[in-house]
């Protein structure tokens, strides 16, 4: 069994090596299992090192992957560098725990077959594939030596899961005492792809905000909606990819420099580049209706954005989705009532694109997690059971519950 495991690998290894593009997001034969949106070094809602990089450090970041596969590769990304950023060496391995690894599942990473490399500013890269088996749900640490300073780095602001770091080079450490610091982010990851023979394109992409991000989710749990649908998807027997594409704050029509290029702008590569993926589920527009108003967050961050410009900026997302071949699921929006972002117009605001993505047709299907969230007893807020306590995010029930909402026969 051993040895037709070892064939098998082989085997994969050398289809993926002859068919996979060697600099791309996307390649022939590649599914992506675990992704997450890149953000321009900036301040962030948390303690963060985006804005002063590293230098002789080592980061070692934790992710889970939504399905398993038999050959690996992990893509970096530069996206927002101002300069080449140098990786003086790289490995991945089943996470143990916290920064411990297990040492029997440790894999270099490489990229053309060099143990060092570099990415050009704006750029990202797939490492060489890895023989490393990965069950579906399993937790993988990927460990980065950065020996030259990287200047401000392209991260992504909130992973509700600790990311750790390390002085000098302890890249193999199996044991993670090295890895004193910790924050809440992630850097240089963009995502992690399995190698499949036959791709069947069944994967789904979660876009969105901080809903869609996990923001109110027990942190370290991968209670995130996107991971509690996967989960039900398995439990079902219907087991597909589910990645997630949400940055906290983000809105569907407004650029920001620390909540995220805009939905509309970020499509392309989240989305439409994104390997074996068939499906999108859209989850936009709260905060374009809630920082149309001075409220919370920086005052450079007020934008008005009309309705107008909300059922336009989703029909643009619509049509880009179908001219790939994409199923796309629109997502109506979760109460806010109790939050900063209520006021009575962004109420009307709200329900008005509510009753766009309900009744419009525009949709393949829809998803009503507004429906599901909502209090009985007061539709404009949270059901008690379902809120974070912030009366915008939901808590981890609520994230099952709007995981159980969808329902998969909308995949196609």
């Amino acid at each position: 069994m051993r040895l037709l495991r070892a064939l098998v690998v082989s085997l994969f290894l050398l289809v993926a090596a002859v068919t996979a593009p060697a600099v791309t997001a996307a390649g022939a034969g590649w599914t992506s299992v675990w992704t997450t949106s890149a953000q321009m070094p900036s301040k962030t809602m948390g303690p963060s090192w985006s804005l002063e990089g590293f230098s002789n450090h080592t980061l070692r970041q934790v992710i889970r992957v939504s399905q398993g596969g038999l050959a690996t590769r992990v893509r970096l990304t530069n996206r927002y560098g101002t300069g080449t950023l140098a990786i003086a060496g790289g490995t991945v391995a089943v996470t143990g725990t916290g920064a411990d690894i297990r040492p029997d599942t440790l894999r270099p990473l490489t990229f053309g077959g060099a143990a060092e490399f570099r990415i050009p500013a704006g750029a990202e890269l797939a490492t060489d594939p890895v023989p490393l088996p990965v069950a579906p749900f399993q937790s993988l640490t990927i460990t980065l030596h950065l020996a030259a300073p990287t200047g401000p780095a392209t991260h992504h602001a909130q992973a509700l899961t600790t990311s750790y770091r390390a002085t000098g080079d302890h890249r193999a450490d199996a044991a993670g005492t090295a890895f004193t610091e910790t924050t809440q982010s992630w850097y240089y990851l963009s995502g992690v792809e399995v190698f499949e023979v036959l791709p069947q394109r069944s994967g789904v992409v979660a876009f969105g905000d901080s809903i869609t991000e996990g923001v109110g989710s027990t942190v370290g749990a991968d209670n995130r909606y996107p991971d509690e649908l996967a989960e039900r998807l398995a439990a079902e027997g219907i087991p597909r990819a589910v990645i997630d594409q949400g940055i906290g704050g983000n809105r569907l029509t407004v650029d920001s420099s620390w909540l995220g290029a805009s939905a509309q702008r970020r499509f392309q590569t989240d989305v439409l580049e994104q390997p074996g993926v068939g499906t999108v589920i859209i989850l936009a527009g709260i905060n374009d209706i809630g920082l149309s108003a001075a409220g919370p967050g920086a005052a450079d961050t007020v934008v008005p954005v009309s309705t107008d410009q909300l059922v336009a900026g989703h029909l643009d997302l619509i049509r880009r989705a179908r001219a790939k071949g994409l199923r796309v699921i629109g997502a109506t929006l979760t109460p806010i009532d109790g939050s900063p972002y209520f006021s009575p117009a962004a109420e009307s605001a709200r329900q008005a694109l509510n009753s766009w993505i309900r009744t419009a047709g525009a949709y393949d299907a829809i998803v009503d997690f507004d429906a599901a969230l909502r209090d009985p007893a007061n539709p404009r807020r949270f059901a008690p059971q379902f809120d974070s306590g912030d009366h915008i995010h939901p808590g981890d029930a609520g994230y099952a519950a709007m995981a159980a909402a969808v329902n998969p026969a909308d995949f196609g």
